[in-house]
């Protein structure tokens, strides 16, 4: 076994015993315990970082995950950009809306916010080669985000902007279910009113679980469709 394995090796059975949100050593003392090249602790921790064992904080360092396999992988989840490219063709965002509001009753429980905090509703329509595809409403806890404006999101991806603001996602949930668009949305969509569609309802956490935006998509029925697969034991 090389060096750079058996670090990574000795680094993942320590992590082992140690809890969520513990701090590892800083990559000078690790190229100090270990006795080798600042490079390789790098790789090493890069290695970590991708098995999903530990997570990366910009200025204030490298923290256990608590999750002892390897990382849910953030692509398993729906990409629509990352589908749409990679069936070939072009996609394209229209930002619909964008506003401040107080959230209400229902939508602080989804969020868990106080009621009537300030939230951000972005409304976008996301098509493929021009030709729309889905409806999305994405909520985001605006006393978080208050940089973020509609300016910023027609420019920049969103998942972009919360990792500039140092709120990486690193746990999402999702929920696919069928049902009938609106006559508004079915609008957007080119659609008959009650059109069937896919709603996919996701939400998103950071490292300390906290929410950083909960989105509710439909999808037009004639175009998706979910598949998975699995390895029976």
């Amino acid at each position: 076994m090389s060096l750079y394995s058996e670090i990574v090796k000795d680094i993942t059975e320590k992590i082992s015993t140690m809890e969520k949100g513990d701090k590892i050593p800083s990559e000078r003392q690790l190229c100090i315990d270990y006795d080798v090249s600042r490079t390789t602790i790098r790789n090493a921790i890069g290695e970590l970082v991708n098995s999903g064992l530990i997570v990366q904080i910009q200025g204030k360092g490298s923290f256990v995950t608590g999750k002892h396999n390897l990382r849910d992988n953030l692509s398993n989840y729906y990409s629509f950009t990352q589908r749409t490219i990679a069936n070939g063709m072009k996609p394209k965002s229209e930002i619909i809306d964008f506003r401040i509001k107080k959230a209400n009753k229902d939508l602080a429980g989804q969020m868990k916010l106080e009621n009537m905090d300030l939230v951000i509703e972005l409304v976008r329509l996301r098509l493929a080669d021009d030709e729309p595809m889905m409806y999305e409403t994405t909520y985001i806890p605006y006393e978080r985000f208050t940089n973020i404006s509609r300016e910023l999101v027609s420019k920049k991806p969103l998942y972009d902007i919360f990792d500039e603001s140092n709120a990486a996602i690193f746990t999402v949930n999702e929920r696919f279910s069928v049902g009938n668009l609106t006559k508004k949305v079915a609008n957007f969509l080119g659609q008959k009113a009650d059109a069937p569609s896919l709603k996919i309802t996701r939400k998103s956490f950071d490292f300390d679980d906290n929410l950083l935006e909960y989105t509710i998509s439909y999808a037009r029925g004639d175009k998706f469709y979910y598949e998975t697969s699995y390895s029976p034991r």
